[in-house]
């Protein structure tokens, strides 16, 4: 029996619009919801912030994750990156199936930006071993970002056997493209978009992209489609658009 997932990546700015004009995060679970995926990786969640839920309204009364997640996946995983006086932000992965095991690891690079890389591992009907999950946020800066996919591929060559199914995404901050140099090709992942148009996906900024910042790589899994959805009103949504997929077991 051949099993898919449909997966979207997106990196929602902390619930605020283009320049924080606007807080969207009800719109932004409208728009997630609609999308009907098995599983999410975001990125720039929040999970708490005393002075957002002072100042607006309709702040949701949970963790952003948890909001997003409401009435459409049931499990979910949070990995804490920065921590300041206010509250928190992280990563994020919603998912339909269960969760087994969740483990969230520091690869900061410098003292000036709080980085993380979430793994979880699910369990998916029909398939024997438990599918491997990696959200990350990479840095700004090139030198920092280098070092933190070198601490991604050893995650994935000491953690995940190499016959497991394996899917990792997330906003590498990558206009360069070093990651299919320096991660992916040593990882034996592919790249969603590039296998099925040749080049990665242009997702920054979501009205008129311009740069290709986000990923989604897989190992294990045929690539059945691949797209970057840019919502109507998009300068009301985050910065970056949504990348979608469908995979299907070989």
């Amino acid at each position: 029996m051949k099993i898919s997932l449909r997966i979207a990546s997106y990196n929602i700015h902390k619930g605020f619009s283009y320049f924080n004009r606007h807080m969207v995060i009800h719109e932004l679970r409208d728009q997630l919801q609609a999308l009907q995926a098995d599983i999410v990786f975001l990125q720039e969640v929040q999970g708490r912030h005393t002075g957002h839920a002072q100042r607006w309204r309709n702040w949701p009364p949970v963790s952003q994750h948890e909001f997003l997640a409401e009435h459409e996946w049931e499990n979910h995983v949070y990995g804490k990156n920065a921590i300041y006086g206010a509250g928190h932000h992280g990563n994020a992965i919603l998912s339909r199936y269960p969760v087994v095991a969740s483990e969230n690891l520091d690869i900061s690079a410098h003292a000036f930006e709080s980085r993380g890389l979430l793994h979880a591992q699910i369990v998916v009907p029909h398939l024997i071993e438990p599918v491997h999950l990696m959200c990350v946020h990479l840095s700004l800066f090139e030198q920092s970002r280098r070092r933190q996919l070198v601490m991604l591929r050893q995650r994935v060559q000491e953690s995940v056997p190499t016959d497991a199914r394996l899917i990792v995404a997330g906003d590498f901050n990558d206009w360069r493209g070093n990651a299919g140099r320096y991660f992916a090709a040593a990882a034996g992942l592919q790249e969603v978009f590039v296998s099925v148009y040749g080049q990665t996906a242009k997702s920054f900024p979501a009205h008129f992209p311009l740069l290709s910042l986000d990923r989604i790589y897989v190992r294990g899994w045929q690539v059945m489609d691949a797209q970057v959805l840019r919502a109507n009103g998009s300068r009301r949504r985050s910065d970056h658009a949504v990348l979608t997929a469908t995979l299907m077991t070989s």
